[in-house]
C-alpha cells in the first residue's frame, strides 16, 4: 500500500510517498495562502502527480494553514483546507491527523477543528517515539521551532494547541528564514557599540544564515524584504540596512558582527526554552533534531549534555526536512495495518 502524507501550511506545502515503512518520494513547494487562495487545488494535484498516480491512495493530512490571516477563524481555515484537499482527490481516502495520534474523516475533522489544527509537530514526534522512546525533538522550521519531550515512548507535551504551546515553551517562534530580524533581537554590534535596530522589516533570519553560509540562497524560498535575489551580497545589504546603514558605510567584517550577533540570539533563545523543556523530563536521552534550520537546533542542544541525532540520518535529507509529512504517512500506514497506538 502506497500512502501519501500532507503537510498544508500557510507558506509551504509538502507531501511524502510513503510505502512499507519506506520514504520513496518527498517534494516542498512554497505557497502562501493568503495571496493566491485559489491556486491550493491545483497546487495539490501537481504535487501528487509529480509521486506518481496516486490519486486513489489513502492521504493523510495535517495543516498550520488555518493560521493564515486569510481566515477569521481556525474552523474556517480548517474547512478551507479540507475542502481543497477533498477537490483535489475526489477518488482518494483522506484521513486527517489531530493531536493525540488518530484520524478523523474530513466530516469529524470539520466537527473539531481545534484537534487538527496545527497538530503536525504531534506526528513528528509520534514517528520519532516510534525509534527513540526518551527524546527531545527539536525541529526548527522556516518559521518555528518545536521542542517536543518524549518519554517511554510516549509523547509528553505540555501545550496541545498552539497558544498553549507557546506558553509551555514547546513553540518557539523563530525559525530559520522568515523570522524578521528585529524579532531577533533589538540591539546589535556597530563598532565599539550596540545599536538598536530598525523595525521596518529590512532583512529576514535567511539573511543572517545565508550570510554566515549555514543556508544555501537556493533553500530562502519566500520573497526577500527588498525584492533582490537571495545571494550573500544582497544578504549583506539587507542586514547593513538593519542599523539604517549600507555597504558603502559597512565593511564585510562589521556584517560579519551583526549576522553573528543575530545568530547568537537565536540559538539562546532555542537554547532556553530547551533547557524549559527538558527540566521535569531526566530519562530523556538524546535529541532529535531536524528542520531546515537543524543547525540552529544542533548549535542550541550543545550544553544540554545530550548526544544528537539528526532525523535526515533516517527519513533522508529531504525527509528530514519534511518530517511532518513523511511522519503523518508512516503513522497513516502504521494505522491502517491496525490501531495506533494513544
Amino acid at each position: 500500500m502506497s500512502v501519501l502524507g500532507w503537510d498544508i501550511g500557510g507558506v509551504n506545502t509538502k507531501v511524502a510517498h510513503v510505502t512499507r515503512g519506506a520514504v520513496l518520494a518527498v517534494r516542498s513547494r512554497p505557497y502562501e495562502i493568503q495571496r493566491e487562495p485559489a491556486a491550493i487545488v491545483p497546487l495539490l494535484r501537481g504535487l501528487a502527480a509529480g509521486m506518481g498516480p496516486l490519486e486513489a491512495a489513502p492521504q493523510a493530512v495535517t495543516m498550520t494553514a488555518e493560521l493564515s490571516q486569510m481566515f477569521r477563524t481556525k474552523r474556517e481555515g480548517v474547512g478551507f483546507v479540507l475542502d481543497a484537499v477533498e477537490a483535489a482527490f475526489p477518488a482518494g481516502f483522506i484521513h486527517v491527523y489531530t493531536v493525540g495520534g488518530h484520524f478523523l474523516s474530513p466530516v469529524d475533522a470539520r466537527s473539531h477543528p481545534l484537534q487538527v489544527a496545527a497538530a503536525n509537530w504531534d506526528a513528528t514526534a509520534r514517528a520519532v517515539a516510534m525509534h527513540h522512546p526518551n527524546a527531545l525533538l527539536v525541529d526548527v522550521g522556516t518559521t518555528t521551532t518545536d521542542i517536543i519531550p518524549i518519554t517511554d515512548g510516549r509523547v509528553v507535551a505540555v501545550g496541545r494547541t498552539d497558544p498553549e504551546r507557546l506558553a509551555s515553551s514547546e513553540l518557539v517562534y523563530t525559525g530559520a528564514l522568515r523570522t524578521p530580524a528585529e524579532a531577533i533581537a533589538s540591539h546589535v554590534p556597530l563598532g565599539e557599540t550596540p545599536a538598536g535596530v530598525s523595525a521596518e522589516g529590512f532583512a529576514l533570519a535567511g539573511d543572517v544564515h545565508v550570510w554566515r553560509g549555514d543556508l544555501d540562497p537556493i533553500d530562502y524560498v519566500c520573497p526577500t524584504p527588498d525584492g533582490r535575489p537571495a545571494t550573500r551580497e544582497f544578504a549583506g545589504e539587507r542586514l547593513a540596512r538593519l542599523v539604517c546603514a549600507d555597504r558603502d558605510m559597512l565593511d564585510e567584517a562589521a556584517v560579519s558582527r551583526i549576522a553573528e550577533a543575530l545568530a547568537r540570539a537565536q540559538v539562546r533563545r532555542i537554547q532556553a526554552a530547551i533547557q524549559r523543556v527538558l527540566e521535569p523530563h531526566r530519562s530523556i536521552r538524546v535529541a532529535v533534531v531536524t528542520g531546515l534550520g537543524a543547525f540552529l537546533g544542533v548549535a542550541a542542544v550543545q550544553g544540554s549534555g545530550l548526544p544528537v541525532v539528526p532525523l535526515s540520518s533516517e527519513l533522508g535529507e529531504a525527509g528530514g526536512r519534511c518530517a511532518p509529512a513523511v511522519s503523518v504517512a508512516l503513522l497513516l500506514e502504521r494505522a491502517l495495518a491496525g490501531p495506533l497506538a494513544s
